[in-house]
């Protein structure tokens, strides 16, 4: 079968031909409808060879759905044919955490050397993938997988996120969301869904501004060193209650902290590698900082049935499994406006 592999340190992404996995006990064969795209790919293949954590060659794709080929002995809780959605986040199953369905915590995997698909174990981004465990595989009736893929990471990392802030997410509140890529466009639609505030939205170019305003951002604002202040005045001087930074670079961090407002919540979703100094007097009085983790088993299934009732729809581009080293060029190159999907079986 084919398959998309980061094979040498400092390399591009291959396609490759390996041989058609088989499920072993309580496993789960999945045909992969369709696999995403991530920045944290990218991150991944930016490591320097010292210190790399994961074994290679490495089958990329940690965003995956697929229908259930076959089942493994012992493997029950669904059924050949079942289109479902693969949870990113494996635990160990058998911690608080996991016991609680939050495996993106989970207190074992580290110790374990447990690994999500694509960042470790073998990933999405092929004809075929083992699934290990039927709770890491939720149902998606019948959604299409290629605008459903995406909700696995860019749904539910943003839907974590937003989550935690709920209580400050009053109306009459303004969240401001730091780009609007791939989780970015996603938590605008989720905030509009789930809450009453106003939604500004920041980014580097007005075509990814303009994907935030049809996604339902009430203001577009460019992202540069002017934006904390466009915020405040947006604000009428307050600032916003709510900051989610999905790019977690040194400037968008400053940003975030010059356009907080006093109790507020930042929020660092983006791997972009920046600091956020934090200490009395350098933020505003109880401002909140945190840099959450992907999102549990029960939250996915809620991020599901908000696209089962309409209230999300990811803009994607589409792309052969032959074409999915294209498509890491043109998101290394911030092309992509929204997410890319690799369709391995179309």
């Amino acid at each position: 079968m084919k398959a998309v592999q980061y094979r040498t340190i400092g390399a591009a992404p291959e396609v490759v031909g390996i041989p058609e996995p088989v499920a072993g006990p309580g496993q789960i064969l999945l045909k992969v409808s369709a696999a995403g795209v991530c920045h944290s790919d990218i991150a991944v293949m930016s490591w320097p060879a010292e210190g790399f954590p994961y074994e290679l060659p490495l089958t990329l794709g940690h965003e995956g759905v697929g229908t259930v080929a076959a089942l493994g002995e012992g493997a029950t809780g669904v059924s050949v044919g079942d289109a479902v959605a693969v949870y990113g986040p494996w635990g160990c199953g058998t911690c608080v955490n996991c016991a609680e369905g939050r495996e993106n915590y989970c207190l074992r995997a580290a110790g374990l050397g447990i690994h999500p698909p694509g960042l470790g174990n073998p990933g999405a981004m092929a004809e075929y993938m083992i699934v290990d465990d039927a709770r890491h595989l939720t149902p998606i009736g019948g959604l299409d997988p290629v605008k459903t893929v995406s909700l696995t990471d860019a749904g539910l990392t943003p839907y974590h996120a937003i989550k935690r802030s709920l209580p400050k997410l009053l109306p009459g509140a303004a969240a401001v969301v730091i780009g609007t890529g791939g989780l970015g466009h996603v938590a605008i639609q989720l905030l509009r869904a789930m809450t009453a505030v106003r939604v500004i939205a920041l980014d580097v170019t007005e075509e990814k501004l303009a994907l935030a305003r049809a996604v339902g951002a009430h203001e577009a604002v460019l992202s540069d060193e002017n934006a904390a202040a466009r915020i405040r005045e947006l604000t009428g001087g307050t600032g916003a209650k709510v900051v989610l930074d999905f790019v977690g670079a040194e400037p968008t961090l400053r940003t975030a902290g010059a356009a907080a407002s006093i109790d507020s919540d930042i929020t660092i979703v983006g791997i972009g590698g920046g600091l956020l100094p934090v200490g009395f007097g350098v933020l505003p009085f109880s401002t909140s900082v945190s840099a959450p983790y992907w999102g549990s088993r029960g939250e996915l299934a809620e991020v599901i049935e908000l696209a089962h009732a309409g209230s999300v729809d990811v803009h994607v581009e589409t792309y052969s499994i032959d074409e999915a080293p294209l498509a890491y060029e043109r998101l290394h190159a911030g092309e992509v406006n929204g997410r890319a999907v690799i369709l391995p079986n179309g």
